[in-house]
C-alpha cells in the first residue's frame, strides 16, 4: 500500500469504530477547555476530568480564578501533577486574559501560545476544540500510532504533525486526532498491546514493528 492508500484506509476504519467521537476532556467552554487541556500535560484525562469540577467549582472563569491564590489552586490540582508549575500558568494566564483579551480566550494560535504553560499542542487542541479550527495536535498516542503504521518516521511531534497534516485531508484533522487517540488507548496501547485487536496495524503496520512484536509474543509461548 502507498501512504495515501493506508492514509484512506486509516480514515475509512476510523469512522467506522467512531461514527461519533466523544471530547476526552470535560468542559463547557473555551476557557474551561484551555484549563483542562494545560492540566493534563503529563497526566491522564481520567485523573484531570476527575479534578477539573472541583477546580471549576470555585472558579470557571478568569475573574473567579484570579481570586483565588496560587497556592489555593496548586492544593486543588495537585492530584494531576506538576501541580506548581501548572497553578502559577493557570493563575498567570487568566490574569492576562483580564488585563488583555477582555476575560475572552483568544482564537489565534499566536496569542495562545504566548499564554503562560500554553505550548503548540495545548492550543492545538483549543483551536480545533473550541473555535473549530483545522489543527492536528499529537499526543503520545497519535505519535506511536504514526509510528506504527509507517506513516511518519517517529523522530518528534513535531515531525509527526507535519507527516499528519501532509497525509490527511485538512477537513478531516479535527475528527482524526480524536479518533485516533481513542483508538490508541482502545486497540493499540502502548502496554499490553494484541494484534488481534488491531485492525489498522495488523493491515498496514511498519514491517520492523509487526517483526518485533511476533518475535516478543513467540518469546512467551
Amino acid at each position: 500500500m502507498t501512504k495515501a492508500e493506508k492514509a484512506g484506509f486509516v480514515i475509512k476504519t476510523l469512522n467506522d469504530i467512531y461514527p461519533t467521537i466523544p471530547i476526552p476532556l470535560d468542559h463547557k467552554d473555551p476557557y474551561t477547555l484551555l484549563i483542562a487541556v494545560l492540566m493534563s500535560a503529563q497526566s491522564t484525562d481520567v485523573r484531570v476530568n476527575q479534578i477539573t469540577p472541583l477546580l471549576f467549582e470555585r472558579a470557571d472563569n478568569p475573574k473567579m480564578m484570579v481570586k483565588l491564590s496560587i497556592d489555593e489552586i496548586r492544593e486543588i490540582i495537585k492530584p494531576v501533577g506538576l501541580s506548581p508549575a501548572k497553578a502559577k500558568a493557570i493563575h498567570g494566564l487568566s490574569e492576562i486574559l483580564l488585563d488583555k483579551y477582555n476575560g475572552e480566550v483568544p482564537a489565534t494560535f499566536e496569542d495562545l501560545e504566548s499564554l503562560p504553560g500554553v505550548g503548540h499542542k495545548t492550543a492545538s487542541v483549543v483551536m480545533s476544540q473550541a473555535f473549530g479550527v483545522a489543527a492536528f495536535p499529537v499526543d503520545t498516542h497519535i505519535h506511536r500510532l504514526m509510528y506504527r503504521w509507517g506513516l511518519s518516521n517517529g523522530k518528534n511531534v513535531v515531525q509527526t504533525e507535519k507527516d499528519a497534516k501532509k497525509l490527511f485531508p485538512e477537513d478531516k484533522w479535527n475528527n482524526l486526532h480524536l479518533q485516533i487517540i481513542w483508538y490508541g488507548r482502545e486497540y493499540s496501547p502502548a502496554r499490553g498491546w494484541n494484534l488481534d485487536k488491531d485492525i489498522i496495524t495488523a493491515t498496514i503496520g511498519r514491517k520492523s514493528v509487526l517483526d518485533e512484536y511476533y518475535k516478543k509474543t513467540s518469546r512467551k509461548k
